[in-house]
């Protein structure tokens, strides 16, 4: 049985989280940006999307240069290939995750 404490615990966890994600899309909505302000903002998708790609295909060292795992590596190329070729993140996507998972049934 839930007491309220949980369900405030988880409520307000909610609330939380929601807030930040949402409000600087209300407030942007508000706002005109310069140009440049919104050039700069178009970069950061694809920085974000290469930062994720190299946080797991490299594995860190406690000594040393980072790991490459091979798998993840491996599925890397039909996923790029898929992203160049559409340009449909939910396309590349669903590749990555059905080429790691065939990767893994049959070489991991």
């Amino acid at each position: 049985m839930m007491n309220n404490y949980v369900l405030i615990t988880i409520l307000g966890s909610a609330i939380v989280t929601w807030l930040p994600r949402i409000f600087p899309f209300l407030l942007s909505k508000k706002v005109d940006f310069p140009k440049w302000f919104i050039d700069f903002l178009s970069y950061l998708p694809i920085c974000i999307l290469t930062a994720l790609l190299f946080q797991s295909i490299l594995e860190v060292q406690e000594s040393g240069l980072p790991h490459l795992k091979t798998l993840e590596a491996i599925g890397c190329i039909p996923t790029l290939l898929v992203a160049i070729r559409t340009k449909d993140l939910m396309k590349t996507v669903i590749v990555g995750v059905i080429t790691i998972a065939l990767l893994r049934l049959f070489l991991g």
